[in-house]
Formats: C-alpha cells, structure tokens, sequence
C-alpha cells in the first residue's frame, strides 16, 4: 500500500521512470545522489512502478524491537559495520544463501556531501559475481534512470568512469550535498 501511494502521488506530480531491470536473479541496484531524506519516497516508488523485492542494508542496531520487524519485512538485512570487512563478509553471505537477490545500496553513504562513494558495492559485486545497475535521481527532469547491468571486470577506473558516464546529468534535490562521483581507491592507483 505505502509503494502504491507512492508511485501513484510522484506520477500524479510528473515523475517519470526509465529503464528496465535485467532479467537476473541477483544483482546490486547503486542508487545515486542521495541528497535528502525525500530520496526514499522515490525509492519506494520505484519499488512499485519496477515490482521490485529488494534487500538492502542497515545497522544492526535498527533490528531491535519495536523495529526488527519494519525493517525485516521491508528486506532490510541487518549489519554490524563495527567488524572490519565484516559488512562486505555479511553481505556475501546473503547473496549465498538466496536464489534471487536484488541489493539496493546508496553508495555515497550519506545525505551530506562526501568526497568518496564507498567502494562495498563493488567489492560485493565482485566477489559475488553479480552486476551492478545504476540508478540515478534527477530532480530537475523528475526522472529515475536505471542503467543495464555493468559488470565489474577487476579494472575500477573503467568500472567508475561508467559511473561517472552514466550519473553525470542527475541532480539531487539538495546539489550542495552531492560530491563526486569517485571511491578513494581511484586516489591510490
């Protein structure tokens, strides 16, 4: 009922979506920018207009009663970020034990401006062996855009200059609050 509300109140005011999923049965969706709290009606919206059942990750802290059960039945998967390399180990986890999975992540992390996206996605992506869709908010043009699947073939630059390519035209609601479109390993090479 809440993604029918949603869906229906965004195209009522102009929101379009573009794009269709791949036909896999496990993938990472990296959504991007994430500038506002109101990036979630979007989410969920296009949970609807993709009928989509989605996973995505959140701190374990958030599973505890009164709320384990909002965010189990919304495909949250609780993480214990505390752990180093734990989240990436966890995740994996998660992709093994399903036969379809569809992992939404917002890669920048945050609401606010950063300087890097975490690199997780990848990591996950690569050591499961899924794809990555991107999907990019665009405020001005009142649009959700997903990419086709992208595989990451061990090479981030090529990885993130398709990012890059494909997130370069999207605006979130607050621009301040987006930063590049970079993970700080890039930096290193």
């Amino acid at each position: 009922m809440i993604t029918w509300l949603a869906h229906r109140l965004l195209t009522l005011f102009g929101w379009r979506f573009e794009g269709t999923l791949p036909d896999e049965p496990k993938f990472i969706v990296a959504g991007a920018p994430h500038t506002t709290n109101w990036d979630f009606i979007l989410f969920l919206a296009a949970l609807r207009h993709y009928d989509m059942k989605v996973t995505y990750l959140a701190k374990h802290s958030l599973f505890r009663w009164p709320f384990r059960y909002f965010f189990a039945a919304f495909g949250g998967i609780p993480v214990d970020r505390s752990r180093p390399g734990g989240v990436v180990a966890q995740v994996r986890d998660a992709f093994d034990d399903r036969d379809e999975m569809i992992l939404v992540v917002a890669p920048e992390g945050t609401r606010g401006r950063t300087d890097f996206w975490r690199s997780g996605f990848i990591k996950i992506a690569e050591g499961v062996g899924v794809p990555v869709v991107f999907a990019a908010i665009d405020y001005p043009t009142k649009t959700v855009r997903l990419s086709g699947p992208v595989a990451y073939r061990g090479d981030l630059g090529e990885f993130m200059g398709q990012a890059r390519d494909f997130f370069g035209r999207s605006q979130g609601l607050r621009p301040a609050n987006s930063g590049p479109v970079r993970v700080r390993e890039e930096r290193a090479r």
